[in-house]
């Protein structure tokens, strides 16, 4: 009953928040509630309630069923979808919302959607929480964000939508190529494809996971979409969403199309190594510091990307380590922009400097979030790195040496940011400045501890991952 709960505790909680109307009440509903799903899973993780499945009828007729369980990679991806949003709640507590129920509402709405496309081993369950996470998405997006938040959620649903369809019309073929149709995980990888069907399906399929993720050229819309989206939901699309694109590729597409993935993981690995250049070119030559965060995770999903379709066991396992890490980071760095946002009133670095000498607290913790997503070593991203290219070396000598040219970029262009904003003389635009507030400080904490723990120590991590 474990991922039952993980999906229904969040549901249940988001639909009655839409009835609170009292802002302090829903936001501690919806932080209570956000504990109360780690708690839950971390009781599974401890060994002290092992039931890992549950299945049931769902649409007899169809085959379908609501069939879920917890393996190593959905176990990972629900711990960083649990530990992930009491963070994000407690970073932005003091960040106010107009009609903050459905507000929040939509955000724990979302964290059921991501649980679900985690745990889901029913391909139609898979489609239908897939779809369910985008909803909330959209609607935090387009009622909260920026001032060119319709047109930048608009380009964001058509593509996601788009992929969707693709997605959903090789379902309905592969359902349809059954002598016995059926719905369920085993079904889909006993099927027999030729290499001719194999081919233009595992297209569909992975244009869908590629805008998600997203890999070069699928990207557009990524960069616009989280400089309007409201902070909040911008940590949950940078930090968990993306991974949905990258999980369903090793739990679904590989293994559904084994040959075709073989055969066309040269183009994949191409494209995604052309993203971690241009991603990290073009983040170096931002002044927004959302839209240079925004490249920044493009780059590095074309890395996780690359390392999935070298096809090894170690690279494998880098990616699904790095998955938690990256999400971790990466949320660190938009509590950071959202606190210099709040307390300067600008996110252009060309009007920021010497923030160190008023906010030396968020300086300190900046740093170190920054260390670990260039993966300096002790930090939790370096292991996963390391992986990664271990994989990716295997695979092609010269394809891992141009990934890591990435590895320089990334190391410049954060190095750069902390430089225009942190140091350097102080700007009229940071007088008034103050340090950051004492929830912003707990959560920053919370992601330092992360970040230092499982840069020491990873074995608890890689036995889930193994």
């Amino acid at each position: 009953m474990i991922p039952v709960l993980l999906i229904g505790f969040p549901l249940l909680t988001g639909i009655i928040a839409f009835f609170l109307c009292n802002a302090k009440l829903v936001k501690a509903w919806a932080l209570s509630s956000s504990i109360i799903t780690l708690a839950i899973l971390l009781s599974n993780l401890s060994g002290l309630y092992k039931d890992n499945s549950f299945s049931i009828d769902w649409i007899p007729a169809l085959g379908a069923s609501f069939t879920v369980m917890l393996d190593g990679m959905g176990k990972i991806l629900c711990l960083l979808t649990a530990a992930a949003f009491p963070i994000i709640f407690i970073a932005t507590y003091k960040n106010e919302y107009k009609k903050p129920g459905s507000f929040y509402a939509w955000m724990l709405l979302s964290q059921a959607g991501l649980m679900g496309v985690f745990v889901a081993a029913d391909v139609l369950l898979f489609y239908f929480f897939w779809e369910l996470a985008l909803i909330p998405a959209y609607f935090l997006c387009s009622q909260w964000g920026g001032e060119k938040r319709i047109q930048a959620t608009f380009k964001f649903f058509i593509y996601t939508f788009a992929g969707s369809l693709l997605m959903l019309v090789g379902i309905i073929y592969l359902y349809l190529s059954m002598p016995n149709p059926s719905f369920s995980l085993q079904a889909f990888y006993s099927l027999k494809l030729s290499i001719v069907q194999q081919s233009w399906l595992f297209w569909l399929f992975f244009i869908a996971f590629a805008i998600k993720m997203p890999v070069f050229p699928f990207h557009t819309w990524q960069p616009d979409t989280y400089e309007q989206a409201p902070t909040a939901a911008t940590m949950v699309l940078s930090g968990i969403m993306v991974k949905m694109g990258l999980f369903a590729v090793i739990r679904w597409l590989i293994p559904i199309f084994p040959q075709a993935s073989h055969q066309y993981a040269p183009i994949v690995i191409t494209l995604s190594i052309i993203g971690i250049i241009y991603a990290s070119l073009i983040a170096m030559r931002q002044d927004n510091l959302k839209r240079l965060v925004a490249y920044s995770s493009i780059a590095h999903i074309g890395l996780m990307c690359a390392a999935i379709f070298a096809q090894n066991n170690i690279g494998l396992q880098g990616v699904m380590l790095q998955m938690f890490s990256h999400g971790i980071n990466i949320i660190g760095l938009w509590i950071v922009i959202d606190a210099i946002e709040c307390r300067t009133g600008t996110r252009q670095m060309s009007q920021l400097g010497g923030l160190a000498t008023k906010a030396p607290a968020l300086t300190i913790l900046l740093i170190i979030v920054a260390l670990a997503n260039i993966a300096l070593p002790l930090t939790n991203a370096f292991i996963g790195e390391f992986l990664m290219f271990n994989g990716l070396f295997q695979y092609n000598i010269i394809i891992s040496a141009i990934a890591g040219i990435g590895i320089i970029l990334s190391a410049v262009y954060t190095l750069n940011m902390i430089r225009k904003v942190f140091y350097g003389e102080e700007n009229a635009t940071i007088a008034k400045a103050i340090d950051i507030n004492i929830y912003i400080k707990i959560a920053l904490i919370l992601i330092v501890l992360l970040i230092l723990v499982f840069g020491i120590y990873a074995k608890p991590l890689l036995q889930l991952v193994r």
